[in-house]
């Protein structure tokens, strides 16, 4: 039976349709596997140490991960769930830049961080993914983050999907190295994610298999451990075959809404102005 986001997807303009098209991957097509590709793709802006060293001197992912972690999914899923004119979406992007505003981040970085946003989904979906993007989809996806760079005052976005790609691989090349700042923030948040699916005493278990997910280049900066080829094997063979798998599967009816998921942080409901950080950034 023919897939209808699928087909929605066939017709849509990557340059008037991007908000659409990211709607639909993220929350029809591919929700559990863009989530973990966003993950994956904060992961990697951490092994840079002029990130690592502001979010570490902030305390954010040290001592609340958690609250950190739903704050930023929260932001970006009221942008990418309403539309950037949006009441909401406008009011997730003040918030952002309120946030961003209170330091010194060179415009570079914001382009990194941006440009993960752009190419981890991309790449994990075609390693694990039910199917890849389409080339349509890719510069949907690419469309859609270059206008959010825009309206966050990132300069310099590159106007051309690859070219935009060969900074994000020269970035690496040139800004990935060991920081003790990149440890503690990397730590963090691989323990944030182990507690999505693990208690507590199983972490130790659990790690070999995050740092599976990860590059020689990537663990490196972390000083993480490299895990035996077993599991690496292990961990990427689970992802593939859950991918063929879901071929089968009928599609999803219903939107999973990154919004509407309910999150130990805010019990209660939250509102977008209470979103993220507000106190003074800690003395080193």
């Amino acid at each position: 039976m023919p897939r209808k986001i699928t087909a929605e997807l066939a017709t849509l303009d990557h340059r008037k349709d991007c908000e659409r098209i990211v709607y639909l991957l993220q929350s029809y097509e591919f929700p559990w596997d863009y989530e973990r590709s966003l993950e994956f793709a904060l992961f990697r802006t951490y092994a840079v140490p002029s990130i690592s060293r502001l979010l570490y001197k902030t305390g954010e992912f040290t001592n609340r991960p958690r609250k950190r972690y739903d704050d930023t999914e929260l932001i970006l899923y009221e942008i990418s769930e309403n539309g950037f004119d949006s009441e909401r979406g406008r009011a997730a992007l003040r918030r952002m830049n309120q946030m961003h505003g209170r330091f010194p981040i060179d415009n570079r970085d914001f382009l990194y961080v941006l440009s993960t946003f752009v190419f981890e989904p991309i790449r994990w979906m075609e390693r694990f993914g039910w199917r890849p993007f389409t080339e349509n989809e890719k510069l949907g996806v690419f469309e859609f983050y270059a206008e959010l760079g825009r309206r966050m005052n990132i300069k310099d976005i590159p106007t051309d999907i690859s070219a935009f790609e060969e900074f994000n691989r020269q970035y690496e090349q040139e800004n990935f190295q060991y920081d003790q700042a990149n440890f503690h923030v990397g730590s963090a948040t691989r323990n944030l994610l182990l507690g999505f699916y693990l208690p507590k005493f199983l972490w130790p278990v659990g790690k070999p298999f995050i740092n599976a997910m990860m590059d020689e280049q990537l663990r490196m900066a972390f000083a993480f451990t490299k895990p035996p080829a077993l599991f690496t094997f292990l961990m990427t063979g689970l992802l593939k075959i859950r991918g063929r798998l879901l071929r089968y599967f009928p599609e999803r009816q219903r939107p999973r809404l990154g919004t509407q998921v309910k999150r130990p942080t805010y019990p209660e409901g939250y509102n977008i102005e209470e979103l993220g950080t507000f106190k003074s950034m800690k003395s080193s």
